[in-house]
Formats: C-alpha cells, sequence, structure tokens
C-alpha cells in the first residue's frame, strides 16, 4: 500500500513541473535549470547582441508569460560620415548587430585608414571612421620663361595650375592650364613659350587675300567673300591666343519683317528669310499701300548688301494735307485723321470756285478733283469789230486781271459810246462789264412843224 502511494506521488509531480526544454523563444539564453516547480518563475535573458526579455510562471505544468519583450538585434546609431567619402551596407539591411559598412572615397580621393569597414557590435560600431584624403600632384617646375600660378608645391585633385609668359611677345606653347587628375599625374605637361604667330585659316565660303605661310604679332588678316556671303564685322589681328575674331563668311540674307499688318497676299508664301538676288512679291489689303509708294502690289529683291532695293511694308493709306490745291488754311481743315475714307469739311481761298461740301480720302488722294477750281473769264468776241486786242492773244484770264480792247472803225464797245475800254475779270467769274464790240448806232432826230 505504501509502495502505490509513493507512485502515484510521483506521476503527479511529473504533471506539475514545467522543463526548460519546453521555452522555445528565438534569440534567447538557456535558463539555469533543467525543469521548475508548480509556482516557480524564472527570467529569460536574451543573447549577446540582443535586448529584451521573457518572465515566465510554472503554472500545473505549463509555462505561464508574466512579462514579455521579444529579443530584438540591439540596435547601432548611424555609423558616421567620412568627407570626400561615401559608404554602403554589405551585411543586413539596417544599423542593427551584426550590420557591416564598407567605405569608399569619391574620385579624386584616397583612403588613409588601414581599415575600411565598421560592424554594429554589442558597444556600438567598432573601428574608428575612415579618413579620404586628395590625391596629390608632384611639384611643378618651370622655366625662366614662364611663370605658375597656383599650388604649385604640390597639388591636390582639382587644382588648377595657370601658365603665362614672361615676355608679352610670347605666347605658351601647349596647355596654358593643367589640372591635378585622379591618379595623381598632371592633366598635361609644363609648357613653354614661343614667338607669337598666327596660320592664314581656312574660311568657308571666302577666301584669304595675299594669303602668308605665318603672320607675326599684330598683323591683319585680310579676305573675302564669295558671291552671296558677306565679311564679318570687325578686323581679324594675330595675337597669342590667335586670332582676334574668327574670319568668317556669313550667308547674305534679308529678313521679311512685315507679314501681316495691311499684308493681303505674299509670294511665295511663309518664307520670311531670303537670299542674295531672291525676290519677293506683297500685294498689300484695302486701304493699305505700299510703303512711300501708292502701289498696291509690288516685288522687291534681296541685294548683295543684305539689303532690300526698296522698303517691304503695307502703311495706311494716307492723304497729305492739300496745301497746293489753293485751299484756305488747309492745315487747319486737314487734321487729325488723314487715312483711307476720312471726310473733312473745307473752304477755297479768293479766286477759286469749292468743287464739294466736304473732301473724302481715297487710294488716289483727296477727292473731287481738283478741290478748288480757278475762278476765270473768257473773252469770247475778239475778232468781230475788234481792232487791238491787249494783251494779244489771250482769251482766258483770272479774276482781278485785265484786258484792253480797241473797237474798229464803225465800232465801239457794247453799250457804251467808247472806242476803247479796260474790262476787269470779277471774282465771280463775270466780267465788270460786257467785252463785245457792236456795231454803231446813229440816232436820228424827227423835226414836227406846228
Amino acid at each position: 500500500m505504501y509502495m502505490t502511494v509513493m507512485s502515484l506521488c510521483n506521476v503527479c509531480l511529473c504533471f506539475t513541473e514545467c522543463l526548460q526544454n519546453d521555452i522555445t523563444y528565438e534569440n534567447k539564453e538557456p535558463v539555469l535549470k533543467a525543469s521548475y516547480s508548480d509556482g516557480e518563475t524564472v527570467k529569460v535573458n536574451c543573447m549577446t547582441g540582443y535586448t529584451g526579455m521573457y518572465r515566465l510562471k510554472c503554472e500545473q505544468g505549463k509555462w505561464k508569460t508574466v512579462a514579455e519583450r521579444p529579443c530584438a538585434k540591439k540596435k547601432c546609431s548611424h555609423p558616421g560620415d567620412t568627407a570626400n567619402g561615401d559608404f554602403k551596407l554589405i551585411e543586413g539591411s539596417e544599423f542593427v548587430f551584426g550590420a557591416t559598412v564598407l567605405y569608399t572615397c569619391k574620385k579624386g580621393f584616397e583612403m588613409t585608414s588601414r581599415i575600411n569597414q565598421r560592424t554594429c557590435r554589442t558597444q556600438g560600431w567598432d573601428n574608428t571612421l575612415p579618413v579620404c584624403e586628395a590625391v596629390k600632384c608632384p611639384a611643378i617646375r618651370t622655366d625662366g620663361g614662364v611663370t605658375a600660378s597656383g599650388n604649385t608645391d604640390m597639388g591636390s585633385y582639382g587644382d588648377v595650375i595657370h601658365f603665362e609668359c614672361v615676355s608679352s611677345g610670347k605666347k605658351i606653347d601647349g596647355s596654358s592650364e593643367i589640372h591635378c587628375t585622379e591618379t595623381g599625374e598632371w592633366s598635361d605637361t609644363v609648357p613653354t613659350c614661343k614667338e607669337i604667330t598666327c596660320t592664314a585659316p581656312d574660311i568657308p565660303n571666302g577666301y584669304v587675300v595675299e594669303k602668308m605661310q605665318e603672320y607675326q604679332k599684330d598683323a591683319i588678316l585680310k579676305y573675302g567673300c564669295f558671291k552671296g556671303f558677306k565679311l564679318k564685322e570687325g578686323i581679324p589681328r594675330c595675337s597669342k591666343f590667335g586670332w582676334t575674331l574668327k574670319p568668317e563668311c556669313d550667308e547674305v540674307t534679308c529678313e521679311l519683317k512685315s507679314t501681316t499688318f495691311g499684308v493681303k497676299n505674299i509670294t511665295p508664301e511663309g518664307k520670311t528669310f531670303f537670299r542674295a538676288g531672291e525676290r519677293v512679291e506683297i500685294t498689300c489689303a484695302e486701304k493699305y499701300w505700299i510703303f512711300f509708294t501708292k502701289e498696291i502690289t509690288k516685288s522687291f529683291k534681296c541685294q548683295d548688301d543684305g539689303k532690300w532695293d526698296y522698303e517691304p511694308v503695307c502703311q495706311d493709306i494716307r492723304c497729305e494735307v492739300p496745301h497746293d490745291q489753293h485751299v484756305s488754311s488747309p492745315y487747319s481743315y486737314f487734321s487729325g485723321d488723314m487715312k483711307f475714307g476720312a471726310k473733312h469739311y473745307y473752304s477755297c481761298m479768293s479766286g477759286y470756285d469749292q468743287m464739294a461740301a466736304e473732301a473724302t480720302c481715297t487710294r488716289d488722294g483727296w477727292t473731287p478733283k481738283p478741290l478748288c477750281v480757278e475762278v476765270t473769264c473768257e473773252l469770247k468776241s475778239t475778232t468781230f469789230g475788234v481792232k487791238n486786242i491787249t494783251p494779244e492773244g489771250k482769251t482766258v484770264f483770272r479774276a482781278g486781271e485785265r484786258v484792253e480792247i480797241t473797237c474798229a472803225e464803225k465800232y465801239w464797245i457794247f453799250f457804251t459810246k467808247e472806242i476803247i475800254k479796260s474790262f476787269k475779270c470779277q471774282d465771280d467769274g463775270k466780267w465788270d462789264y460786257e467785252p463785245v464790240c457792236q456795231v454803231k448806232i446813229i440816232e436820228k432826230h424827227f423835226w414836227i412843224r406846228i
């Protein structure tokens, strides 16, 4: 009976204990004992490099979680940027325990540190921050005729050395500037100086006049252009940098600037630049004509100097002040709107008749034409009974002018008994007295006897 009770107790103990192997959390340290009694608690720590913990309690043979902070890799701060260098993760995807970053230097810089990587450990990043220093180039040495400016003792990557000749009559033979490259070598050799000379260039669409094999300093290059091309403005002179002006021949063109204002049609259509010798025809719209002409359609030619033979522009039709048409005070009547269709009231000078109440601006100028007609008197009877007329041969007289008539024998002036008389043309176009000779009428007297 005693043995049976003891066996049952052992079986009960087995069911109330919790085993170490039943703790299955990842990245944890093993607990101290293989099994724990019912009601006993235990703290489970995380492995090195991980943060967190678990507190468990044994209840009837099973582990119950009392507190839990899952084990996670310990985080490191930013590994640090190095001047003139970069880094990248080569182990892991974030800055946590075990992650490794590899440092590299930028172009033109080299690493002076022995170790070029850092790894996230339990105490943070190992190793020191790598250092990148600029690549060095050797010192520059020149002869007495060349001066060098820049860091000539020992250049660093990217440094530039500028060379000049001591003599103003010489120029650099080679590169006037060199730079320190990423390999620690200068981009070119140290130059020397030579006499300033220039050679005749090849000129597209042109030619050199009196071509020389070599031109000395300050020499002028004479050149010409083929037909249809023109010289570039300026005079090329030989200098230490070559020709002060690149000798070029530009194609002669004329630009058609005004293509819409007052324009009805342009032939050829859509073209605005024309070569020397080419033509364009412009037709102006209603109320417009070619600039400074009275033409509606005109052909224009682009000349060899790049200018049009005549200005290809349409302008408003305008009528000028009719100062030569005997209008009274023309500048007063004809002011303001003088464009096509404009109308103006006016009056004529003394001795002239007004042809209409108002003048209208047309393509042919002011209408009616003329605006004012000179007042005249016509001498109709020039032979009948006439002996002499002064002035002789004149039959039309202006207002204010006179004519003298002498009648022949047996004739006298109409309705007078004068043989000679002067007549004046009046402002209304009529003579002051009828300039006609008529047969003398003999009066007869009848006597009546008483």
